[in-house]
């Protein structure tokens, strides 16, 4: 439903008169499943979504969850581990490609240098253009990072 929409009535500044009215809509979206997600994202950041999803959850223990929150995949355990934020839905402050942000990527080592560190203190990350760029294996290492941590918090239950 979404993606008629958004393809239809959305699809650039440069061609679409409509493109303020329809950023505001999508600004007024209630995202409430990942295939919402995948509904108003093009289709390039709808294949990087998918494969991150894909490295994450394979990666994550049994006690994680993926949930939708700020309208992306948030990955938790007994805090936050990962988001990540396709530029096509706003406030995540890229304008681009698909961030793979780490909830507490400054308590990681990061030995590869693999994380950008932006201007927020907590949250390191890597945006990806294609997904070609996307390392499987250095993620890997990354989440392997983020779990271990998770599990020097107390559990929620």
């Amino acid at each position: 439903m979404y993606r008629q929409l958004f393809f239809t009535v959305f699809l650039s500044p440069e061609t679409n008169p409509c493109f303020d009215i329809g950023m505001a809509l999508i600004n007024h979206i209630k995202i409430k499943s990942v295939l919402d997600v995948y509904d108003v994202i093009p289709e390039h950041e709808r294949i990087m979504v998918d494969v991150l999803r894909g490295i994450i959850l394979a990666q994550l223990p049994h006690y994680c969850k993926e949930k939708i929150s700020f309208n992306v995949p948030y990955f938790y355990g007994n805090k936050g581990i990962c988001i990540v934020w396709p530029a096509g839905i706003p406030r995540g402050g890229i304008k681009q490609g698909v961030l793979l942000g780490f909830w507490y990527g400054n308590r990681l080592a990061d030995v590869d240098h693999y994380l950008t560190h932006g201007s927020n203190k907590q949250i390191f990350y890597r945006i990806f253009q294609r997904v070609e760029d996307i390392d499987e294996q250095a993620i890997g290492k990354l989440l392997e990072e983020a779990v271990k941590l998770d599990r020097q918090w107390p559990s929620k239950k």
